[in-house]
């Protein structure tokens, strides 16, 4: 596939403004459904890109940093699936297995910023002691400027000289294990979801998970119900779950206005 000057600055310019997202605007642009769609549009192949993006981001719903600790970047692991999926023609879950090490690299360059800007807290304390607010923001602009260029030139670089080799090393890997890495990669939105229901899932919400699952099971055993079929199984769970919050909040209202004493009075 070529590509252009600017469809590299482009690529670069995503990149910056996603690894700036991820710690600093907060708006979600970095996630991988996001940054898919617009590699696609980029590369000129918007329904891989956001297949690839969609693939990506079932798998990292459950990570999150711990402490100090960094999992794989979603930011160059996403952009470089949509990259390796359009530019070498792979299929969308072997370009996610294979932009695992990418993913790496990114959680190599932002524990290296964090360590490369640790002292500049020292200075960022004093600027606080001084008042001084425009020293306090040209340390950030500093972190956002060195973690963006580090993202941006990591992909920019893959993306350029990555093609020619990247065609070579896929043309070389046996069916087998190409094979393998399809399936390691459609597994791994299975563990990101695990991982979030292991963090997030309620004993009293069960029931829920698997009347949704027998639903989505049923409905997907007719191929004509597949779409239409899933947004209004979406429908339906959210009126039970507003159903079921509007029920709770009755009880709780209700077990706080009649209040009628306690085991003291006789009743």
């Amino acid at each position: 596939m070529d590509y252009s000057i600017l469809q590299i600055v482009l690529v670069f310019l995503v990149t910056f403004i996603a690894a700036i997202d991820q710690f600093s605007f907060l708006e979600s642009l970095y996630q991988p459904i996001v940054t898919g769609m617009v590699i696609g549009l980029i590369l000129g192949d918007l329904q891989t890109g956001l297949i690839v993006g969609g693939t990506y981001q079932l798998m990292t719903i459950g990570n999150m940093p711990v402490g100090g600790a960094q999992p794989p970047n979603a930011v160059i692991g996403g952009i470089m699936a949509a990259i390796l999926a359009i530019t070498l023609k792979l299929e969308p879950t072997v370009a996610v297995a294979t932009a695992i090490p990418f993913s790496l690299l990114g959680q190599y360059g932002v524990t290296l910023l964090f360590s490369l800007m640790s002292p500049a807290m020292t200075v960022a304390d004093n600027y606080a002691h001084e008042g001084n607010t425009k020293g306090i923001d040209w340390i950030n602009y500093l972190a956002m400027l060195g973690l963006g260029s580090i993202f941006g030139i990591i992909v920019v670089l893959f993306f350029i000289g990555g093609q020619a080799f990247g065609q070579t090393v896929v043309d070389a890997i046996p069916g087998w294990l190409m094979g393998g890495l399809s399936a390691a990669g459609g597994m791994m939105r299975y563990v990101g979801f695990a991982i979030l229901l292991k963090v997030m899932v309620s004993r009293d919400m069960w029931g829920f998970y698997f009347f949704g699952f027998a639903l989505a099971v049923i409905v997907m055993a007719a191929p004509s119900l597949g779409g239409p079929a899933l947004i209004i199984l979406a429908f339906i769970g959210f009126a039970l779950a507003f159903w079921d919050y509007q029920v709770q909040t009755k009880f709780k209202q209700t077990a706080s206005v009649n209040n009628f004493g306690g085991d003291e009075d006789g009743i």
